[in-house]
Formats: structure tokens, C-alpha cells, sequence
């Protein structure tokens, strides 16, 4: 199984989240696009506009199954071993989804006035297959 990340390559905090992945997954299970690369979005069937509700989690082998805001990160969380109880248990208490939902809401839309945006955009070291710097290939 493989899965497709879709980040905010200008956005400081999604940019440590996505390298903190890298160095925990080393591109076993995850690849990423940065959601400024409008040719890989192209190729996902993503528009600016979904990029607007926040990242974007997309299963490789079957890609209309897709994730996106704060359901994207609890999924990444799910896939990982060293988390997933963490998500199983946080999905079990009633009322914390509604709540970490809420927040991720307000950290995504306030993403660069609480932590800052980058100069340039961050392109992962683990790329989705043909995407990179801008230019995807089939």
C-alpha cells in the first residue's frame, strides 16, 4: 500500500509535519505533493478550491479513496504503528473529534499568521512517482 500526501509546501508548520513524516516513514508509505504544484493536482483531479479545506490524504491503489483535513492527518496517524493507538483512542472518547476538528479548522485557516510562511515551497525528498519541482511526468 502507498498513499499520497497533498501538504501546503508554503505553510512552516505543514512543512515540519511533512519532514517529520519523511524521517519516520523514509517514503515506505507515503509520497508527497505540495499543493502548489498544479500539474500533480491536475493529474489527482484537485483544484485550488479543495486545497482550501486543507491537506489531502489519497490511497495510491485506489485513489478515490481520499482523506482531507483533519480526517487526512487521524489517517496518516491510523497507518503509522507508533501512533495508531493514540488515534484509536482519540476517536473513542466522545466529543475530542468534534473538538480536534475545530482546531485543525482554525490552524489551517490561520496557518501563516501563527506560524509563519515560507519564501519558497517545500518540495519532499520522497516525491509522488514523476513530481517534482514543479513538473510531473505519467
Amino acid at each position: 500500500m502507498s498513499y499520497y500526501a497533498i501538504y501546503d509546501g508554503n505553510c512552516n508548520l505543514c512543512v515540519t509535519l511533512v519532514q517529520q513524516l519523511e524521517s519516520l516513514d523514509k517514503g515506505q508509505l507515503f509520497q508527497y505533493v505540495p499543493m502548489q504544484d498544479q500539474e500533480a493536482l491536475n493529474r489527482f483531479g484537485i483544484t485550488p478550491q479543495d486545497c482550501e479545506m486543507g491537506m489531502i490524504l489519497i490511497d495510491a491503489d485506489t485513489p478515490e479513496r481520499r482523506w482531507q483535513g483533519s480526517d487526512a492527518a487521524e489517517e496518516i496517524g491510523r497507518l503509522l504503528p507508533v501512533s495508531n493507538v493514540f488515534v484509536t483512542a482519540y476517536r473513542a472518547i466522545p466529543g475530542l473529534k468534534w473538538a480536534g476538528d475545530r482546531a485543525y479548522e482554525q490552524l489551517r485557516d490561520n496557518r501563516y499568521t501563527i506560524f509563519g510562511k515560507r519564501s519558497t515551497t517545500y518540495e519532499s525528498v520522497y516525491p509522488v512517482g514523476g513530481c517534482q519541482s514543479g513538473s510531473c511526468s505519467s
